[in-house]
């Protein structure tokens, strides 16, 4: 009788799959941060950024500060500037003012965002020149991300002048109003 000899290697085991372990849960996003981010770009000059988390997709876009200048030949008579034009997005600079026999305050604008100086189209101004105005008092809402944000006044006193107009963009620490304080 042969013994037949027959040859055995261990059996190798399957590959286990890789244990998935549970993503941490994320913490949600709040107003705050997203505010923070956008006065981030605002101050880095970035004009596109996006952001995606489990929870939140985020894509800011901006256009880049424009400037139209107007070139007049030489020989042509020189026309008035409110006659140039101006970019949509750039405020018209406001007038230099005389001297004034008392300081004035701007009440600046907290964030990027639109300006409204009422809480509708169909509504009157928060504040108008002459109104007399409150510390703590709404005198504008600046809507930034859908959110309507009203802006309230850290001083009172009498509005001078307006600054912005009506539903037209503002930036970062840009002057709203000028204020007579009491």
């Amino acid at each position: 009788m042969a013994k037949s000899r027959a040859k055995t290697t261990p059996k190798k085991s399957a590959p286990q799959p890789a244990k998935k372990e549970a993503p941490a849960p994320a913490k949600p996003v709040t107003t705050g941060e997203i505010r923070d981010l956008i006065d981030f770009i605002a101050n880095t000059g970035l004009n596109e950024v996006s952001l995606e988390t489990a929870d939140l997709k985020l894509h800011v876009k901006r256009q880049p500060d424009q400037r139209v200048v107007a070139e007049l030949p030489a020989s042509a008579p020189s026309a008035p500037t409110s006659a140039l034009p101006q970019a949509a997005s750039t405020p018209p600079a406001p007038e230099p003012e005389p001297a004034a026999t008392r300081p004035t305050v701007e009440i600046r604008s907290p964030m990027i965002g639109t300006f409204y100086r009422s809480p509708n189209p169909d509504a009157p101004p928060f504040v108008s020149v002459g109104d007399k105005i409150t510390k703590g008092q709404t005198v504008c809402i600046i809507e930034a991300m859908k959110l309507f944000n009203e802006i309230e006044s850290e001083v009172s006193g009498t509005i001078v002048k307006v600054l912005v107009e009506n539903a037209t963009p503002v930036e970062y620490d840009q002057p709203l109003y000028l204020v007579e304080p009491d």
